[in-house]
């Protein structure tokens, strides 16, 4: 089994608010890996006394061993579960009623000989390889479909949109959004490799259209995540006219992680 990941910081004046980790167990018969992307509240203000990065490792940090330690539960039961222990160990202290108190994208994958579950919540990217090279993507298409001229990042934080219906879902305060994340289960022999990224890695596909998603995994397989990152990075560079960034960061947090069962 192979297994990479790397992360990188938008900028070094602020903290990387992405978080991911990946666990085997001790009998090699299966693993997990889980991907958080924090969103950072505009004007810094969340109701809250803990920063993203705080909050996304504390997250990711339950996440990651109910996963391996629960397997009688469902990935969309350990998120619920996680959520809500997260959300009690600061509830006396902060407001977490708050539209923009700290929440996270969320991207999970548990394997073992039989099968591969996946969880996705919000528009980070799970992708899965057979072993013909084909590449199925796992989205969470909600803000995909939000009304035109409703995507700034202001428009989105003050709005209705964020985990109402009729909007899109991050993993926040309230355990219910559990229900609304994408879910699956698909035969082992039928996956190959797993890659997850955040919103910063995938935009070599979704931002720059450098490739599809197995023009994406192929750069994974050849170049690491590592490599994958350094190529986002040099087309942000390169785009001085700003004409596929637009209004977006230079650089956002990136994260990818490439596992080959």
């Amino acid at each position: 089994m192979r297994i990479e990941l790397a992360t990188v910081a938008g900028s070094p004046e602020r903290p990387n608010e992405d978080w991911a980790a990946t666990a085997l167990p001790a009998s090699g018969q299966g693993g997990t890996l889980v991907v958080l992307d924090g969103v950072t509240p505009p004007r810094g203000d969340d109701g809250c006394v803990h920063s993203v990065p705080w909050f996304t490792a504390r997250l990711g940090g339950a996440l990651v061993e109910l996963s391996g330690s629960r397997r009688d539960l469902t990935l969309q039961e350990i998120l619920e579960v996680s959520i809500r222990h997260t959300a009690d160990t600061h509830r006396s202290l902060c407001d977490l009623s708050h539209v923009r108190t700290p929440q996270a994208t969320v991207v999970m994958a548990r394997w073992d000989d039989t099968g591969v579950e996946h969880l996705v919540l919000s528009d980070s990217v799970l992708l899965f390889e057979a072993h013909d090279g084909s590449v199925r993507p796992l989205l969470d298409d909600r803000l995909d479909r939000l009304p035109p001229g409703s995507l700034s990042t202001e428009a989105i934080a003050d709005s209705g949109f964020r985990n109402k219906e009729g909007g899109f879902f991050t993993a926040a305060a309230d355990p219910s959004v559990a229900a609304r994340a994408v879910t699956g289960h698909t035969p082992r022999d039928r996956v190959r490799a797993i890659a997850a990224l955040t919103d910063g890695a995938s935009r070599w596909t979704e931002m720059f259209h450098e490739g599809d998603w197995a023009d994406c995994l192929g750069v994974l397989h050849k170049d690491g995540p590592q490599g994958l990152i350094d190529r986002v990075r040099a087309l942000e560079d390169a785009d001085t006219e700003r004409v596929r960034l637009r209004r977006s960061k230079t650089h956002d947090d990136a994260t990818a992680v490439y596992a080959v069962l």
